[in-house]
Order: C-alpha cells, then sequence, then structure tokens
C-alpha cells in the first residue's frame, strides 16, 4: 500500500480563540497538520523542540507583536516561511515585516479567503529553494 504524502506541518499563532479556532478547521480541512498557540512565547518554546512548515501570526497580540515573534524566529535560524495576519494595517507593516524576515502580509477577514493557496505556495517556494 502506498504511503500517503506527509501533511505540511502549520503553525498559527493568534491570541483571538475564535480566530484560532477558525483558522484551525480551514487548514485542517484543507489537509494540514495545524498546531495552534495563543501567544507568541507559547509557540516560541514549541518552535524550540518541533519543526514547523510555515507560520500564520497574528500582528497585534498582548505581550508581543507577531513582527517581534518573525524576530525571534530568524534569530534562531528557522527557515520556514512566515505569514503576518492583520486586521490593523498601518503604512508601514510591509516594511516592518520585510526587515522581519516575513514572507508575506495578509489582511483580514480576506486572509481566509486564500491563506491555504499561500501558505502552499510559500511551502513549495521553501522546497524548492532547499530551505526546507
Amino acid at each position: 500500500m502506498a504511503s500517503s504524502p506527509t501533511k505540511s506541518r502549520i503553525c498559527v499563532v493568534d491570541d483571538d480563540l475564535d480566530v484560532l479556532s477558525s483558522l484551525r478547521f480551514l487548514l485542517e480541512t484543507e489537509g494540514f497538520d495545524v498546531r495552534t498557540f495563543r501567544s507568541g512565547a507559547a509557540m516560541l518554546d514549541a518552535a524550540a523542540t518541533e519543526q514547523f512548515d510555515c507560520f500564520v501570526i497574528d500582528f497585534k497580540m498582548p505581550n508581543m507583536t507577531g513582527i517581534t515573534i518573525a524576530n525571534h524566529l530568524r534569530d534562531r535560524k528557522v527557515p520556514a516561511p512566515i505569514i503576518l495576519i492583520t486586521g490593523y494595517p498601518d503604512e508601514n507593516i510591509w516594511a516592518k515585516a520585510t526587515v522581519a524576515g516575513i514572507d508575506l502580509v495578509l489582511l483580514k477577514p480576506d486572509a481566509e479567503e486564500n491563506l491555504a493557496s499561500q501558505i502552499r505556495a510559500a511551502v513549495q517556494r521553501n522546497v524548492r529553494t532547499g530551505l526546507r
């Protein structure tokens, strides 16, 4: 019997439980293996021992922004793509995201419409460039 391809492991961080549940449902329905976290600190602890294929991180959270989380991941040389989602766009967010090593910024609520395809594309780019 042929084995099925390994599911991409996606890490989702958002302090809003409703958004977190919605994203988990959406991404699991799309065939991803999803781990969710309500804080950047909890996710960074897990990322020290677990490998993820892509991170989906909310921008505005208490104690640690998505930009700060991305900086921590890149400081640790984590090569997985990072997608920042935000409901609070400002004119400088794309520049800040680029400096932090974030691959893509998606605006809520539109993020859910094409999130799965954006994750697949980011993971494939990472695989092709040999970073995974």
